[in-house]
């Protein structure tokens, strides 16, 4: 027998013992709970909260990617970097939030994290609910959201920073005759750059 084949059958094997607390278990080390931002001049404060759930694996370990699919129920599992040839990586994706609110929160409600992934995982069910509750849409709710999201204090590859965010928000926020009157020729903050 080859040594594919034997590595598909053990995969097979294992693929029938996974209980939900190994899952758990897998995600602490491989799974992330991500929250992005991308920006969007049709949405009320010019920004699209980006929601998801994925867990990445090399190809050897797919067969647990596609195991906690069906035990989800939900997901697609693709390629990570399609465009990069060398990374051969998968990577399972929950985007859709009716998915992520009723399977996904639950599921880890059920079967705790332990490490620093389950204060995401907390963040990432407070973001949901007020979303859900439509709070988004308003300066406070986005700010809360904002803040909530950069509250690890941890590194990051994020696109855009807190006070990009809030700028912009605050300034699509304030109606076309606020924004005449901030930066007219005779506002306190056009006068000080005449001053420079």
């Amino acid at each position: 027998m080859s040594s594919k084949k034997v590595w598909s059958a053990d995969n097979q094997q294992v693929s029938q013992k996974i209980s939900d607390e190994y899952l758990a278990g897998f995600v602490e080390g491989e799974g992330c709970f991500y929250i992005g931002f991308s920006k969007r001049g049709d949405l009320p404060l010019g920004w699209q909260i980006i929601t998801e759930f994925r867990l990445s694996q090399n190809p050897g370990g797919k067969n647990i990617l596609e195991f906690f699919r069906k035990r989800l129920d939900c997901g697609i599992i693709k390629r990570n970097h399609p465009k990069n040839p060398k990374d051969q990586s998968w990577v399972l994706v929950v985007r859709n939030r009716n998915d992520l609110r009723k399977k996904i929160i639950p599921f880890f409600q059920k079967h705790p994290l332990h490490s620093q992934k389950r204060q995401e995982f907390l963040i990432f069910k407070k973001v949901l609910r007020l979303i859900e509750e439509k709070k988004h849409l308003n300066k406070e709710g986005f700010a809360k959201i904002v803040h909530l999201v950069f509250s690890l204090g941890r590194k990051t590859r994020k696109k855009y920073f807190p006070s990009e965010l809030l700028a912009t928000s605050e300034t699509i926020c304030q109606t076309p005759t606020q924004r005449r009157r901030r930066y007219s020729p005779n506002s306190a903050a056009m006068r000080r750059v005449w001053q420079k």
